[in-house]
């Protein structure tokens, strides 16, 4: 399973991106996909993830100004974002817990990531 994510770029605080993700391979269901970020010296934080019933979660800093979305049957995860800030700043990384069996035919999920895409903000 791969995971594509495109979207990213420079704009100027106030103004609007769109981050788009799509998952590719064997793919039998996914239970959540999201987007996380790594902003310079600080650690990856979760920035919205959506489950596979359409529940929504966003960090508190983006709630109002960001807009997840998916569908399921294209595996595909975009992320509206509004009103950025130079906060917003870091690298993307799209992320998709993938259902898998193991050896034994066991059920579980497994944890994608994306490349990253660098989402710059200026004041």
């Amino acid at each position: 399973v791969q995971l594509q994510a495109s979207g990213g770029g420079l704009v100027q605080a106030g103004g609007s991106l769109r981050l788009s993700c799509a998952a590719f391979g064997s793919i039998f269901e996914i239970k959540t996909m999201g987007w996380y970020r790594q902003a310079p010296g600080k650690q990856r934080e979760l920035v919205a993830s959506m489950d596979i019933d359409g529940v929504a979660n966003y960090t508190e800093s983006v709630k109002g100004r960001f807009t997840i979305s998916r569908h399921n049957l294209k595996n595909t995860v975009d992320l509206q974002m509004n009103s950025l800030q130079p906060e917003d700043t870091a690298v993307y990384y799209c992320n998709a817990d993938v259902g898998v069996w193991d050896e034994k035919r066991r059920y579980g999920f497994l944890e994608h990531w994306g490349q990253g895409t660098q989402v710059t903000v200026s004041s």
